[in-house]
């Protein structure tokens, strides 16, 4: 993929948070996660921070390298043939220009999108305007490299409030409409579940918000009725695969086999890679 295809699919993916249906994000880790989405019939994904770090071997929060989760997306771009959204948590970086960097990096990586979180690895929160000048320096770096990605601003409010009563709320208002303002596309209130406040946020903000898929959510053609334009579903493809093979390791662990039967063959992986 060059260059000039990938700014046309992220000019394509940006715009597609305008449309309906909802657009609905499978969160890959890997290769193999990526095309097992990709063939399930996905047309686009996003990373998961936690399960990228978990698969090259580190916590979650930024404690993998650089360089290995820029690589790591790559491999999913590669194999996911689709366009890929990348999460960078906070950018891995404390500086605007340090994070220009970065997104620069990252573009590199031919991603589509970013997701960019406004709260540090402590669980405090950036000042707004701290965030605002993140943001305003990954827009920059994206018009720079000339790739239009779609930048998703996760507002970690209510993750560190545990709660979303009436001051978290306004607060939460308040610092997504800066950051629509400051260049994102789209805003994450992330901790968001109970249908009624989503609907209360989408109003109040007008324009594209991402909420998590979780079980005991409505489903997404209920989360699009009350004005949803996105649904990722963060680490838990991950995790469900995790238990799987913790399972699966716990059944050898005494001895027996049983959980080695899968509905999937080596010629049916061996064909989503051809």
């Amino acid at each position: 993929m060059n260059r000039r295809e990938q700014a046309e699919m992220a000019a394509r993916f940006r715009a597609r948070h305008l449309a309906r249906p909802v657009l609905l994000l499978p969160n890959a880790w890997d290769a193999m996660s990526a095309r097992l989405f990709a063939a399930a019939g996905f047309t686009e994904l996003a990373t998961t921070s936690g399960g990228v770090a978990w698969g090259l071997g580190y916590p979650d929060g930024e404690s993998a390298p650089w360089p290995e989760v820029v690589s790591a997306t790559a491999r999913i771009v590669r194999a996911a043939r689709i366009p890929v959204t990348a999460d960078i948590e906070a950018g891995y970086a404390e500086t605007p220009d340090e994070l220009a960097a970065h997104v620069r990096e990252i573009i590199g990586a031919g991603v589509v999108g970013i997701n960019l979180e406004d709260s540090r690895h402590d669980h405090s929160l950036r000042s707004t305007d701290d965030a605002v000048a993140r943001l305003r320096a990954a827009r920059a770096a994206a018009d720079h490299e000339g790739v239009p990605i779609c930048i998703n601003a996760r507002c970690d409010v209510f993750l560190v409030s545990g709660t979303a009563d009436t001051s978290h709320f306004a607060e939460a208002i308040e610092r997504c409409r800066a950051y629509l303002a400051a260049g994102a596309d789209c805003v994450y209130p992330f901790g968001l579940r109970d249908p009624a406040t989503i609907a209360d946020f989408v109003k109040a903000v007008d324009k594209p918000v991402n909420v998590t898929g979780r079980p005991g959510m409505p489903d997404a053609a209920a989360l699009e009725k009350l004005g949803v334009a996105r649904i990722t579903i963060a680490s838990a493809p991950a995790l469900v695969a995790m238990s799987a093979i913790q399972k699966m390791a716990d059944d050898l662990r005494s001895g027996t086999f049983g959980s080695l039967t899968s509905a999937l063959n080596r010629a049916d992986a061996q064909r989503l890679f051809q």
